[in-house]
């Protein structure tokens, strides 16, 4: 085996990606590029999205910290959120929410401030968002409902409604200096993350999938490790493997897959959620299978180490033996 350095894309949003950013971090093989989904409608985000006209900057936030020199103290001061006052409107927004897009509003340029925030905080590797174009995350359900924006579709499975197809609307591009970096990666990392909200909309966004069936990139998928509201009872990692392939047009190479199980108390807590262990159904033949303990506390989020770990393991027999 001959050791090189290795160009990683990681694609997605939410609370999963930050994870697996701030495990690969660690690995001086790797330079990283998290490619960020942009069309998030709720929380702060949203309110700064309707209120500024800026675009919604939590899910790039959230991944510039992760890969911050100093990520502890970083989201410390930048996750705080300011006090709500009597005519303040800008109240109750976190610090970092409010400098990124007041730093889109000074330089008119959401890239060019999303590379300050990089450089103010050390980041090792590049936030890309997936395109700077406005758009809303659509969802059809089997029941014949259709829904717009993110939290409303996240609703819809919560309500036992069952995703049939989801879109973006209107249809968007992919940003150029995002293209390009795609096109330069060794290996792309979609997940984890909310599989409908956060992962399939960096798909869904015009260019991408030419871009990745473009690249010899093996393509590795980090199953979530529990399924998300009753609309999705009995979604497996398999059909999400399906769903991508149908969407991006060509095979996943490797799915990470957790085999951990926590206490009862715990999963009762998710249960009453309507959340539940996802099960890994029957993968395609051809696409591996890593499986691993990665369900290490009482929140179902990877253990970070362990999650970088398992990556590297993919990329070592793939791209380095």
């Amino acid at each position: 085996m001959r050791l090189r350095e290795l160009h990683v894309g990681c694609f997605g949003g939410g609370t999963g990606l930050p994870s697996l950013l701030g495990g690969l971090k660690r690995n001086p093989w790797l330079h990283l590029s998290a490619v960020v989904t942009m069309f998030d409608s709720g929380g702060s985000s949203g309110v700064l999205r309707d209120e500024l006209g800026v675009l919604p900057p939590g899910d790039v936030l959230r991944c510039a910290l992760a890969l911050a020199r100093n990520e502890a103290e970083a989201r410390r001061v930048l996750l705080s959120r300011l006090p709500t006052l009597e005519h303040a409107r800008l109240g109750g927004h976190t610090g970092g929410n409010l400098l990124l897009s007041m730093m889109e509003q000074y330089s008119g340029d959401f890239l060019a401030a999303v590379d300050g925030l990089r450089r103010v905080l050390g980041c090792k590797g590049r936030v890309w968002p997936v395109s700077t174009d406005r758009a809303s995350i659509c969802a059809e359900y089997t029941d014949g409902t259709i829904t717009s924006g993110e939290v409303e579709v996240d609703e819809g499975q919560a309500r036992g409604r069952y995703v049939k197809r989801v879109w973006l609307e209107p249809s968007v591009s992919l940003h150029g200096q995002t293209e390009r970096a795609i096109r330069a990666l060794d290996a792309v990392v979609i997940g984890p993350g909310s599989f409908y909200t956060s992962l399939m909309p960096t798909l869904l966004v015009g260019g991408v999938c030419e871009a990745l069936a473009a690249s010899p990139a093996p393509l590795i998928f980090v199953a979530n490790l529990l399924t998300e509201g009753s609309g999705m009872r009995g979604f497996s990692a398999a059909e999400a493997v399906t769903r991508i392939v149908e969407v991006v047009g060509r095979p996943i190479d490797a799915v990470i897959f957790n085999t951990a199980r926590p206490s009862p108390t715990v999963l009762d807590r998710y249960r009453a959620e309507h959340k539940e262990p996802m099960p890994l159904g029957d993968i395609p033949s051809g696409c591996e299978v890593v499986e691993g303990a990665f369900w290490t506390d009482g929140i179902a989020r990877h253990d970070r180490r362990r999650l970088a770990y398992a990556v590297w393991t993919v990329l070592a027999n793939r791209l380095l033996s």
